[in-house]
């Protein structure tokens, strides 16, 4: 299903009388974090003494989450050891050969170290990979809800054509979903396990994905442009139960050309902070967005980047990082389906699908029309995010941050931040907030 509208820049006629030509056009346009807006009113009540379960952030809580021992100890002995100037612009070599051996030990990937550019953070490299392939007025496809894939989209100008993916596909897009809107296109932009839904491809859904990408390419004639694939796998570590994940060249090696992976160390080790993501993909691809990231100056630091590139062959410190760190992220997001799951079997008006990776957990609370004990009756998801904030004391972001339209009620729900005893005390509130709509 394709949204109602595609994300693109307005006219500059348009712009330039909005903003009185005091800001550039891109920037005019440009809209905040839907994110942040929600955190200042939570920022209000804990101000306040109000208790709050903050389920919001994809981010962690380093009281809950530490970075592993191992990177901690390397960092500081990178810093001792003056590994503290400018690092190369496209990464360390120790760095970029540590990710291209871990793809080959981890993923059955073969690329040269030309293939790997460092960045500071996953997103610097999003960025880049737009700007490499992307120009104004080309379009993308993607499927929402997804991560600020809309965002992007006006950072270059390009046309973004949102797919809009449901509970019974995951939220993840499928082949037939693209039909004729990949006809033409530069770039389709996908991400598993996927932010905000917390859900991951089947194998035979990315494989169709796949085919139809390369016939795509296929049919195009020497000379046109070529449609990307950019593979955002950030949360690919994170998998829990029979999930596995999957990615485009194990599926189907002749994508090798088209690829553009996004990677990190971010989410799978609880090093938000620590700043050091990696693109992987064709070399020519992968060398002018060396040169866009290097005049943005967006490197990671140095002394993380000699660290990280040690971490990635600690095979062993990272197999036992991850067996503590998944369970506590599964024993929280368990913990919330099993709740939800409950509510939803004596007729409680939420749904809720099975956690399979990241740090999400997607759940619908059904409650537009619902009528609260003050007479108002709940008509938004705005209005829902509200009402369970002030109620239950439960923060939550509504999948209209994630680029949806639909007022239904579905919600992201992130743990990483929080205590699991700070979940198991807020079920109760809502049980009863949930109670008390007619």
């Amino acid at each position: 299903m394709i949204s109602n509208k595609t994300t693109s820049v307005l006219d500059n006629q348009t712009l330039t009388s909005k903003s009185n030509g005091r800001v550039s056009l891109m920037a005019h346009g440009l809209i905040g974090s839907e994110i942040l807006k929600i955190a200042n009113d939570i920022r209000i009540m804990t101000t306040e003494g109000k208790k709050v379960c903050n389920l919001t952030v994809g981010d962690f809580s380093s009281t809950e989450f530490r970075i592993p021992q191992f990177l901690e100890d390397e960092i500081l002995k990178a810093l001792k050891q003056g590994e503290t100037n400018y690092p190369p612009s496209d990464g360390m070599v120790s760095l970029r050969k540590s990710v291209a051996e871990f793809y080959q030990r981890r993923l059955n990937l073969t690329y040269p170290v030309e293939s790997v550019l460092i960045s500071g953070g996953s997103r610097p490299a999003i960025y880049a990979a737009y700007h490499a392939v992307v120009d104004p007025g080309d379009t993308v496809v993607y499927p929402v809800p997804s991560w600020n894939n809309n965002h992007y989209c006006h950072l270059v100008g390009a046309k973004g054509i949102p797919m809009v993916c449901g509970k019974d596909e995951n939220f993840l897009p499928t082949r037939k979903m693209f039909g004729k809107v990949i006809r033409g296109a530069r770039l389709l932009a996908l991400n598993s396990p996927l932010n905000p839904t917390g859900t991951a491809f089947a194998e035979n859904v990315l494989r169709g994905i796949c085919d139809l990408v390369l016939e795509e390419n296929l049919k195009r004639k020497d000379g046109d442009r070529p449609l990307y694939l950019l593979y955002d796998q950030v949360y690919w570590l994170l998998t829990y139960g029979e999930t596995k994940h999957y990615n485009p060249i194990s599926l189907l090696p002749e994508l090798l050309p088209y690829t553009i992976f996004v990677d990190g160390i971010s989410k799978p080790f609880a090093a938000t902070g620590v700043r050091v993501g990696w693109a992987v993909g064709p070399t020519d691809i992968i060398a002018r967005m060396a040169s866009i990231l290097g005049h943005v100056g967006a490197w990671a630091p140095r002394a993380e980047q000699v660290a990280v590139a040690k971490l990635l062959s600690a095979t062993d410190e990272i197999a036992a990082y991850h067996r503590e760190m998944k369970r506590g992220l599964q024993l929280r997001l368990n913990t919330l389906y099993e709740a939800l799951t409950g509510f939803k079997k004596v007729g409680l008006p939420v749904d809720i699908v099975p956690p399979m990776g990241a740090i999400y957990l997607s759940a619908c609370f059904a409650l537009i029309g619902k009528r609260t004990s003050a007479g108002i009756i709940l008509s938004t998801n705005e209005d829902i995010r509200t009402y369970l904030l002030h109620e239950a004391g439960l923060a939550i972001v509504p999948f209209q941050a994630f680029g949806t339209t639909e007022e239904d009620g579905w919600f992201r729900l992130s743990v990483g931040a929080v205590a699991l005893k700070d979940i198991e005390n807020f079920i109760p509130r809502l049980k009863d907030a949930l109670l008390k709509l007619t």
